[in-house]
C-alpha cells in the first residue's frame, strides 16, 4: 500500500512538472484586472504598476474580438491583455488598460461607456490615450478613431478591416492624422487583408499617418503578434509622417495628441 500511495505522489509531482501550475498562472494575470460594472457595462481595469499620484499615465483601450462577447467579465481578456500585465513590461510601460466587454458590435453607446470610465482614472494622461484590439476588437478600433479623431492619440487595429460581407464602414480621409499601425496576416480568410491595403492606398494618397505590417503565411489568429512582433511581419508605410520605430511599445508611448502634426 505504501508503495502504491508513493506511486501516485511521484505520478501527480511528474504531472505538475510537465504542465506547469496552468490555473494557478492564468489567476494571476487575469487578477490583475480589476473587474468592475460601469453605467451597466462590465469593464476590466489594470492599474500602473508602482502607481504615483504625482506621475501621469497613459491609457490603452483593449477591445476585444467576437470571442469575447457577453456579460461575464473575463472572456474580453485576450493574449495582449496577458502580454501587458507582464510584469517586466508594466515596469517599461506604467499605464492603464480598460478592457470593457460588449455584447455585440462595438458601437458610440459603448464608447460614451468607456470615454466616461476612463475620466474616473486618477492620474490617466488625456493626450495619450490609445485604441488597440483584434478582429471585431480592430473593426471597433477602426470605428471608435472614426467617432472621436481628436480623443485617441493612437489605434492599432489587427485585422479589422471586417469581415468578408462587411460593407465599407472606413473612411480615411476622417483618420488620416491620426497615428495608425494596423497589423493583418495575408492569408486571412476570416477579415479579408484586401480591406485594409484600400485603406492603406487611400492614405498614401491622404499623405495620412498610417503604416501596416503584413504577417506573411499567416491566417487569422494572430493577435498575439501585435506587441511582441514577429519574423515574418513586413510594414508598409503611408508617408513620411510615420514613425519608423520597430517596436510596438516604444512607438505607441511615443505618440500624443500634443504632438500630433
Amino acid at each position: 500500500m505504501n508503495n502504491y500511495k508513493t506511486m501516485l505522489k511521484q505520478i501527480v509531482v511528474l504531472g505538475l512538472l510537465l504542465t506547469g501550475p496552468v490555473a494557478g498562472a492564468a489567476e494571476r494575470w487575469d487578477a490583475v484586472y480589476e473587474p468592475q460594472m460601469f453605467e451597466g457595462m462590465p469593464f476590466r481595469v489594470m492599474k500602473p504598476l508602482g502607481f504615483d499620484a504625482k506621475r501621469s499615465y497613459p491609457v490603452i483601450l483593449s477591445l476585444h474580438g467576437g470571442g469575447g462577447k457577453g456579460t461575464d467579465n473575463k472572456k474580453q481578456l485576450k493574449d495582449w491583455n496577458r502580454q501587458l500585465a507582464e510584469e517586466k513590461r508594466r515596469k517599461d510601460f506604467p499605464c492603464y488598460v480598460v478592457a470593457p466587454q460588449a455584447p455585440g458590435l462595438w458601437n458610440a453607446e459603448h464608447l460614451k461607456k468607456i470615454q466616461s470610465l476612463i475620466k474616473t482614472l486618477p492620474s490617466a494622461d488625456t493626450d495619450r490615450i490609445y485604441s488597440l484590439g483584434h478582429s471585431m476588437g480592430g473593426h471597433g478600433t477602426y470605428i471608435y478613431i472614426q467617432l472621436a479623431p481628436d480623443y485617441f492619440a493612437a489605434a492599432a487595429p489587427s485585422a479589422g478591416s471586417g469581415l468578408k460581407r462587411t460593407e465599407e464602414f472606413i473612411f480615411p480621409a476622417k483618420i488620416k492624422d491620426v497615428p495608425i499601425w494596423a497589423f493583418h496576416g495575408d492569408k486571412d480568410g476570416v477579415c479579408p487583408i484586401d480591406k485594409d491595403l484600400k485603406v492603406l492606398a487611400a492614405m498614401k494618397k491622404l499623405g495620412g499617418n498610417m503604416k501596416l505590417t503584413i504577417w506573411a503565411g499567416d491566417n487569422h489568429g494572430v493577435s498575439g503578434k501585435m506587441i511582441p512582433g514577429a519574423e515574418n511581419g513586413s510594414t508598409q508605410f503611408s508617408s513620411d509622417r510615420c514613425d519608423r520605430e520597430t517596436d510596438f511599445m516604444t512607438w505607441l508611448f511615443k505618440q500624443s495628441r500634443s504632438k500630433r502634426k
